[in-house]
């Protein structure tokens, strides 16, 4: 019985992690090594840089069930802490155990990566606490915390101004606001249990989607300047072309959207056409 439950809290405390999303954290910092050095890093470059961004991302991620307990117990009573699978100590600990070893993952790359880490905990639970009900000022951050792990990146080979990083980190930052907001769209009645005043909440759940929409469309536009510029080559070239007929696609289809269900569908396809372009562009660069 003991070990059913202990198996059981493995389970949830690996679910508060939100691996999915601390992975995708940790790889791109590693994309933002590659860009910046153009060559393969040191092994100990590319496992502090991953360790790092997993680890920074990860206390907000969990944190994120902390404070919303009360709507979880409504919209998603099956996660960790609202079915009692994980106690709200237990989530603290956790919390706590992500931050140091991001913290200390920082520290091993540079006095810089460690400040910008500080401030990107600061930012997680800041948002979490008090700033996700403000909307599009909460939507910002959340995304310049994304954009950010490509600067990691950069700074973790002592080239954190590169071009082609920073090219990588706005076009980051305006997919991931566009995801925010479109899936705000998607958390109407959730939200309003929260008293946020996110965009679709005040202007509503077509107007939202309209701006994610073309939030999505100005990011395809900036997913070409590496290729008109001839910074990145074939590599590049063909993950964009994944990424932006998969963005293109489920656009259109996101804001014919009716339901919630339909419309995270296809916010995800998004999620998923970016995560999978990236994974091809950081094997072609280790590995060809």
């Amino acid at each position: 019985m003991r070990y059913i439950k202990f198996k059981k809290k493995v389970k949830g405390a690996i679910q508060l992690f939100r691996p999915e999303l601390s992975c995708a954290a940790g790889i791109s910092v590693i994309a933002g090594e590659l860009m910046a050095l153009g060559r393969f890093p040191s092994i100990l470059n590319l496992l502090y840089g991953f360790t790092c961004g997993f680890f920074i991302s990860s206390p907000a991620l969990i944190l994120n069930d902390y404070f919303d307990l009360e709507v979880d117990r409504i919209n998603a009573p099956n996660r960790p802490l609202p079915s009692g699978i994980i106690t709200p100590a237990e989530v603290i600990a956790l919390t706590i155990f992500a931050a140091v070893l991001g913290l200390a993952s920082s520290a091993l790359i540079s006095v810089y990566a460690l400040i910008i880490s500080i401030i990107l905990l600061i930012i997680g639970f800041l948002y979490n606490w008090k700033l996700k009900e403000t909307g599009l000022p909460g939507n910002l951050l959340v995304s310049f915390s994304v954009a950010a792990t490509y600067i990691l990146g950069g700074i973790a080979v002592l080239n954190p101004w590169n071009k082609i990083v920073i090219t990588f980190s706005i076009m980051v930052f305006f997919i991931d606001l566009g995801e925010e907001i479109s899936a705000d769209a998607m958390d109407i009645d959730g939200d309003k249990i929260r008293n946020s005043k996110s965009i679709a909440i005040r202007m509503g759940r077509k107007f939202a989607l309209n701006v994610a929409g073309i939030l999505f469309f100005v990011v395809i536009i900036i997913s070409l300047i590496p290729i008109y510029f001839h910074w990145l080559g074939i590599s590049y070239l063909f993950m964009i072309l994944i990424f932006d007929a998969v963005t293109f696609l489920s656009v259109l289809k996101l804001l014919r959207s009716k339901t919630s269900e339909e419309g995270l569908f296809y916010i995800k396809q998004i999620y998923r056409g970016g995560s999978l372009g990236l994974l091809i562009f950081v094997a072609s660069q280790l590995f060809f």
